[in-house]
This record gives structure tokens, sequence and C-alpha cells, in this order.
């Protein structure tokens, strides 16, 4: 089982450019699970459209890639500072950049280079820092703002392209746009409504706000908020198929009702089996229109779902990355983004209702299913996960 102190939760939530079908801004972030540290990058692309995406992509990559290479922060961002091109156009920079690296202790780096200065809110209130200055030795209207501070437990830090700050700018309410100022009133509102509104949900506010600022809700820009919140892990356990050695049911039956945090269960089998071991009785909801068997409930668990399909499932949305359906895989994709580490049981029996050589790997062998789950969720969407086959 894993078992951290504290989670750093960060997402990031986009909306493109009116008429545009690419994002002009790019968000990347790694976690580095040997080192305990997230290395996140938020670029914001000149103009908009598939040029602006091009010059984020590049700049966020060429970031992520200098570090991993063994480059200081600093050192890194100084070498992108000094060659990002200009445009012969508009004479400014092809693309800016805020950077964020964080360990789990709290000790966080930041490195802003022409992005609205970010946000630290620490009980419903901003806490403002003061950043060294590095200007370019090349481009003297390039300034780099460096900080360095801990963060202590609840606090969140937001980071945004200027579609957020400048939404409504023009209008005869925003005449100079939402600014800075008006994101920092919405999220002490917003904070002091819900007080655990996890990094995604609150990303997702501050888009659809700044989206609410223009002119008929069509964003005059590419809008995209980051945020990262530093608290203690919400956990996850994943409880899918019976284990191998059928002498231990009643063991691994214990310890998925003493886990600490929210609880799933995907597989019929499996379900019946905790339920004999735990005595509890299973309900089931009545057939919905769709190709997934309908959840069932359980007494002390959060979901329960049917298996190899609805996990199937699952891991085609966490790769689709769009609208997530209301479905037993849906409701399985909001409890696995929604948490931080995430602990699988993968129990190794066979089972013969799937045993088909003729039937795709996904449908024939769960641990692979899990596996690619591990890989998706761990790499794309920053969680921690355990994988355990009993």
């Amino acid at each position: 089982m894993i078992d951290d102190s504290f989670f750093i939760d960060i997402d990031c939530v986009q909306e493109k450019k009116y008429g545009q079908n690419t994002f002009g801004d790019c968000f990347m972030s790694k976690r580095y699970p040997d080192e305990g540290r997230v290395i996140a990058v938020l670029s914001d692309g000149l103009g908009s459209g598939i040029k602006a995406n091009i010059l984020a992509n590049m700049t966020a990559t060429m970031i992520l890639k200098f570090i991993a290479a063994g480059h200081d922060l600093t050192k890194a961002t100084e070498i992108i500072m000094e060659t990002l091109p200009i445009c012969q156009v508009r004479k400014i920079s092809y693309s800016t950049f805020s950077v964020i690296d964080c360990d789990d202790s709290g000790v966080v780096k930041i490195v802003e280079e022409g992005n609205p200065d970010f946000v630290h809110m620490r009980n419903g209130e901003v806490v403002e820092h003061e950043p060294e200055i590095r200007t370019s030795k090349k481009f003297t209207n390039r300034r780099m703002h460096l900080y360095k501070f801990k963060l202590e437990p609840e606090d969140r830090l937001i980071f945004c392209s200027d579609g957020v700050t400048q939404s409504g700018l023009g209008t005869e309410r925003y005449h100079l746009g939402w600014r800075r100022e008006g994101l920092i009133d919405f999220l002490r509102d917003e904070l002091k409504t819900d007080k655990t509104v996890s990094s995604r949900h609150l990303a997702r506010l501050i888009v659809k706000e700044a989206q609410l600022k223009e002119p008929g809700r069509l964003a005059k820009d590419d809008i995209s908020a980051a945020v990262l919140y530093f608290r203690k892990p919400r956990k996850l356990l994943v409880f899918t198929g019976p284990p191998y050695h059928a002498e231990r049911d009643d063991e691994y039956a214990a310890i998925f009702n003493d886990f600490s945090g929210k609880k799933a269960i995907c597989g019929g089998t499996t379900a019946n089996l905790l339920a004999r071991c735990l005595n509890k009785t299973i309900t089931t909801e009545r057939p919905r229109p769709g190709a997934l068997p309908a959840c069932s409930h359980m007494e002390g668990v959060d979901l329960v779902t049917e298996g190899i399909l609805t996990l199937t499932k699952t891991l085609e949305y966490l790769n689709e990355g769009g609208r997530i359906p209301d479905d037993p895989a849906g409701k399985l994709v909001e409890l696995l983004l929604d948490s931080d580490c995430i602990d699988f049981m993968v129990g190794t029996r066979l089972n013969e209702a799937h045993y088909d050589p003729l039937l795709p790997v996904q449908l024939e062998i769960r641990k692979n299913v899990v596996k690619q789950l591990e890989k998706i969720l761990s790499e794309r969407y920053i969680k921690k996960v355990h994988l355990q086959f009993i």
C-alpha cells in the first residue's frame, strides 16, 4: 500500500480560442516518484491555433527535457529565455511560460517568464512573494521571475495564461479585463464555499468563469488554468479479481475492509467473494441502456461495477481525456481522478467466464488492463499508483 504524508495534487483545464481546432496553450507535467518531486510547465504560444500550439508544445517539451537531462531548473529556463525566437511582425517572444518544481515536503521553486503572476492561496487569503528577477542578456524585454518557498498543508498555487486575466477585455464591465485581482476575488469566494475542492475542479471553475466574462461566452483567446494543491492524500483501493489462493479470501477481504480511504470493487465474482467473507449484502441497479452492466451497491464500498468490460472502458475514457460519460466506467474514472494515491489489488485466479482464446488480450487477461491503467494514471494524470497481484 502507498503511504505518503502529503500529496501534490496538480491539474490543468483549458479552453480553445473560439473558432480554433486546437489549443494555443500547452500544459505538461511529470512526476518523479524516486525523487518525490513533480515538475509542470504551462506555456502560452504566440497567437492561437496550430502555430501557437506548436510553439507552446516546443517550449514545454524543451524545458522538461532539459530538466530530465540533469539541468538545474534555473539553468534550463535561462537557456529557453535566451533562445526563444522573436516574431518579426509583433516583435515579441514566440511563447511565454511558467514552470513549477515541487517536492513532497512542500519545497517549491517557480520560474515565470511572460505569463501572469501566479497566486498563492493560504487559508483563503493571498500570500505574496518577492521574486528574484533575471533579465535576458540577449533580449532586454525578457525577465524571469524566480521564487523559492515552502508550502504549508492545504496551500494552493494557481497559474494561468493571459486568456484568464484578460478575459472580458474591452467590455463595459471589464474594460481592462478580469485581471489578477478579479481572479483572486473569485478564488476567495470559491475556497470559502468549498475548502477541499480538488485541483481539477477548481481549475475547471476558473476557466468557466473566465469564459463567462467574454461576450457571448466565446473565448477570444486560449484560456488555461493550472492548480497545485498541497494536502493529505486522498486514497482509493480498487479490488478486482479473486485471489489465486482461495484459502486466503478472508485475509484479503479483511485488508479491503480495513482500508482507510475510498473503495471500489470491479467484478461480480470479486464482489460476491467480499460479500460472503464480510457478511454483507449486494444490491444491483436496474439495467440501463449501454454496453456496460449496471452498478451494484454494498455497504462501506463507494463503487461496485462489473469487471473486465468496465475496466477496459475506463481505460478508453482515460486515454480519450474528453467528457466523462455517466455510466459505470465514467463513475470509476471520476473516482480515480478525484483520488491521489491509488492501490489496485488484482486477483490472479482464472475467471473461466472470460477464458476464450479468441477474445482480445485486454478481455482475457485482467492484469494487462490494470497495468495500462497504472501507466496512464501515473504518467498523464500524475497519480501515485501501486499494483499488488494476489
